[in-house]
């Protein structure tokens, strides 16, 4: 992926965790799929946490803008503590504006605890609603 950026959601944290989202993206090779993605978003977390397992999948968008979503709950040690995470992935695929063969994606995570998650899971819905390809002249 091409660049990362991060923004705390949560203004208290949960016993010293933070929920936080998570932006990256890059371009998808011709073999690559949204799913193909998400699966290896889920194989890495297996390999760095105690436990992990994709407990929600679906396939969203249309298709000119196909999408992806997973939740994936996760046992992992943060900091000195062991803590019950949720991470709920979108993969958006977003034709690029230079060029039309080509296809961009954009994957947004939210990770919260378990118990902020349902708090919080409005604002990120809210963020990804707001994502979208500049199209300005000049860009």
């Amino acid at each position: 992926m091409e660049y990362r950026a991060f923004a705390a959601v949560h203004p208290r944290p949960d016993a010293g965790f933070a929920a936080n989202i998570a932006v990256d993206g890059g371009f998808l090779t011709e073999t690559e799929t949204l799913a193909k993605l998400a699966d290896e978003s889920a194989e890495r977390l297996r390999r760095a946490a105690d436990s992990a397992e994709v407990t929600d999948r679906h396939e969203v968008g249309s298709p000119d803008a196909p999408a992806l979503t997973q939740r994936v709950a996760l046992s992992a040690v943060v900091g000195d503590a062991r803590r019950d995470l949720v991470q709920s992935q979108v993969y958006l695929s977003l034709q690029d504006v230079v060029d039309p063969r080509k296809r961009a994606v954009v994957r947004l995570t939210l990770t919260a605890t378990a118990a902020q998650h349902d708090a919080v899971l409005g604002e990120f819905q809210d963020f990804v609603r707001s994502v979208r390809p500049d199209s300005a002249a000049g860009a």
